[in-house]
């Protein structure tokens, strides 16, 4: 008779994330995690609270794979590092951006990976009050692109293609601007695409701004 895997936390936490992966995070109930792990839904409390608990430890493994960096580093190239991992691994776990945007994350993984944010910038000369702001305003930027690019309708490949569909409602008459840049999509001298790299290193610039020289 083939011996069961044991039941953990981690193996749960990971199984809720695997079904968050595939099917969303509406699908994650108790019922289908059970089903998923092969177990009664009654034994999930062996190893989480509830539902808040789940939430609290997937979106804590979720953290911990994102780039931590460094204090002794050049704090814009980890900050940069830091940034585009993020956006990696919140476009990788499409449903973790509003779940990690909305709660009081106070985990092993997100504690680590906030204080060495803050080390990182206080380290460069930032004050501590700068450091917070910094932080949240590279945050924003991070799960606000990232929200937009899981929720914006078109593939980049269909730019072009919608460009030609709209050009009609955005006459150069009245609208001059909007419909020379249709246009540039339209024949593929500008593609359109939104850049992540393009506001993070407005905000870096920014920052740096802010160092005494």
């Amino acid at each position: 008779m083939p011996t069961r895997t044991p039941l953990t936390r981690e193996r749960v936490l990971r199984a809720a994330i695997d079904l968050a992966d595939q099917q969303g995070l509406a699908a994650l109930s108790m019922r289908n995690l059970a089903k998923t792990v092969g177990v009664e839904a009654m034994s999930l409390y062996n190893h989480v609270a509830n539902k808040e608990d789940l939430y609290d430890g997937i979106i804590d493994l979720v953290v911990a794979e994102i780039y931590v960096p460094r204090a002794s580093g050049d704090w814009r190239a980890e900050l940069r590092r830091r940034a585009t991992s993020a956006h990696e691994v919140l476009l990788s776990h499409r449903w973790a951006t509003g779940l990690l945007g909305s709660r009081i994350n106070v985990g092993h993984a997100m504690l680590r990976y906030i204080d060495a944010t803050l080390g990182c910038l206080i380290t460069a000369g930032f004050t501590y009050e700068q450091a917070d702001r910094a932080w949240n305003a590279l945050d924003s930027h991070i799960y606000g692109f990232t929200v937009q690019a899981v929720n914006f309708p078109l593939a980049t490949s269909e730019y072009a293609s919608a460009a030609e569909q709209f050009l009609p409602l955005i006459p150069a008459a009245t609208h001059p601007y909007m419909h020379a840049l249709a246009a540039r999509v339209i024949t593929g001298t500008h593609s359109g695409e939104a850049d992540f790299t393009f506001g993070l290193e407005l905000l870096l610039e920014g920052l740096a701004g802010l160092l005494p020289r």
